[in-house]
């Protein structure tokens, strides 16, 4: 196996990153491209022996880190967004071609977000402070303190920019890290690799692995060195390392799938909630946060149907190197058989495709909306993670809301509505993490982010994630006692 590929005319380096050192594997998993299904290169496949390796260096590095100050870990940090930034075309291109998402929002949009997620908890670990309180006389000083090595396993639909919004937070909290990327798209995190060394971070402070689910996964969650364990995925996936985490009651933070509601009310801009529902094919459909349910009232559900699929029929499906493309392929062929089946199934049981519902050559999956579906259906109740949506009415607001929160999910929801006092009524009662109000998609870092129900446990983001990263401190003193040294 060749210890570097190239991708895109980039270089990319198919090893292990362990202690500041590139580590092969006996084994390696072959990595393709769902643009055409050509053979990207074959990747170093780690074991138990490759994550106890990268354990042991985050826990040697551990001490170090965590004693640098505060303004030097977040000098490192900003100059790896500068490492970023100096690479975004090479980071884009190498993304697209490993997950098939498109390349001109990866350019304009993902790879600087990746950057700004370094520059962001840089700069709110200098700001991070609690004021100091009073209890009868005593003084009480909160500080966030370092927890150790941290296991990050982020998923493939948005690779980097995923990791980086764990691994930024992990570093700037004074943790070290072990990133395992997902085996459907690992190269961008070897990139980031090279770029954090290259900024000067310590080695050890920042491990990547690649490998199969529990062939590395199970070594790396159930460690006794691991402090903190962050996961982005799925909900089985969820419960096996919780499990696996139980027996050293290592923290988690899990953000896991969603069956998010779009509620359109008949007071809303129609056009602007059509262009709202259309947006959830962004990236495929494969996206945790989209709402994939759309619940429209039902005085403007056939003037709703009639634009939203004039709209979303002019998507252009294809190449997503290409700059005309709405739309790119999905992942891999089993996440294709996966979504196909869904759809199948559902037609099967009685509902209708107004739009798609098909397959298309390659790995490409019809933008699909199907109505005549029931609300304890398979179609409405689990997630797809394609571009797969579904349509149901409802006549009141309290109708509204039930159906939303009919599900064991709770990751987000979309309203769209004129009225603003409904906005307010409507949101209170939403079982979600995030709710956007006449948007979407619309993220701030200083805002929690996570999931309810089976959407996840714990919230990242802003002040919630040094909280997770860290183990809060309260400091308690005395006014008296002390003794006169002068």
């Amino acid at each position: 196996m060749p210890d570097k590929i190239t991708v895109a005319g980039v270089a990319v380096d198919t090893r292990h990153w362990i202690g500041g050192e590139r580590v092969a594997s006996a084994g390696t998993f072959t990595d393709v491209s769902p643009i055409d299904g050509a053979t990207i290169g074959e990747i170093a496949r780690g074991t138990a022996t490759e994550a106890e390796a990268a354990v042991a260096a985050a826990k040697a590095a551990f001490p170090g880190w965590a004693a640098t100050p505060r303004a030097e870990r977040a000098r490192v940090l900003h100059a790896i967004a500068d490492g970023v930034e100096k690479r975004i075309e090479d980071l884009a291109l190498v993304e697209t071609t490993d997950n098939g998402a498109l390349l001109r929002s990866h350019r304009r949009g993902v790879m600087p977000r990746v950057a700004h997620n370094f520059r962001f908890f840089a700069d709110r670990l200098l700001t991070l402070d609690h004021e100091d309180f009073d209890t009868r006389g005593h003084t009480n000083h909160v500080s966030w303190d370092p927890a150790g090595p941290c296991v990050l396993i982020t998923p493939w639909n948005a690779p980097l920019m995923l990791a980086t919004w764990k691994v930024a937070p992990a570093l700037a909290a004074g943790d070290t890290v072990v990133l395992k990327p997902a085996e459907w798209s690992p190269l961008t995190a070897s990139l980031l690799a090279d770029i954090a060394a290259e900024a000067g971070l310590p080695a050890g402070v920042l491990n990547v692995v690649q490998g199969h689910g529990s062939e590395i996964g199970d070594a790396l969650t159930s460690h006794p060195d691991v402090r903190r364990i962050s996961f982005t995925g799925s909900v089985p996936t969820a419960r096996r390392i919780s499990a696996s985490a139980a027996a050293n009651l290592t923290p988690l933070s899990l953000e896991l799938g969603g069956k998010s509601p779009l509620l359109v009310f008949a007071d809303a801009d129609l056009d602007l909630a059509v262009d709202l529902a259309v947006e959830q094919y962004d990236n495929a459909g494969q996206v945790c946060l989209a709402a994939t349910r759309l619940l429209v009232e039902e005085t403007v559900a056939d003037e709703f149907t009639r634009r939203f699929v004039g709209k979303a029929a002019r998507l252009r499906q294809g190449d997503p190197r290409d700059e005309a493309t709405d739309i790119g392929p999905t992942i891999h062929p089993r996440q294709l058989e996966k979504i196909d089946g869904f759809v199948r199934r559902a037609l099967d049981a009685g509902a209708r495709a107004v739009l798609g519902g098909h397959r298309r050559d390659g790995q490409y999956y019809a933008p699909t909306l199907l109505t005549d579906v029931a609300q304890d259906s398979e179609i409405v109740q689990e997630e797809v993670f394609g571009p797969v949506l579904t349509m149901q009415t409802f006549t009141t607001e309290d109708e509204a809301v039930r159906l939303a929160n009919d599900t064991r999910f709770g990751l987000a929801a979309t309203v769209a509505t004129g009225d603003l006092e409904r906005a307010g009524r409507v949101t209170a009662r939403l079982v979600a993490g995030t709710v956007w109000v006449n948007c979407f998609f619309v993220r701030d870092l200083q805002a929690p982010f996570g999931g309810s129900r089976h959407s996840g446990v714990g919230r990242e983001g802003g002040t919630w994630s040094f909280d997770f990263y860290c183990d809060l401190k309260n400091t308690v003193t005395a006014p008296k006692g002390w003794k006169d040294h002068g």
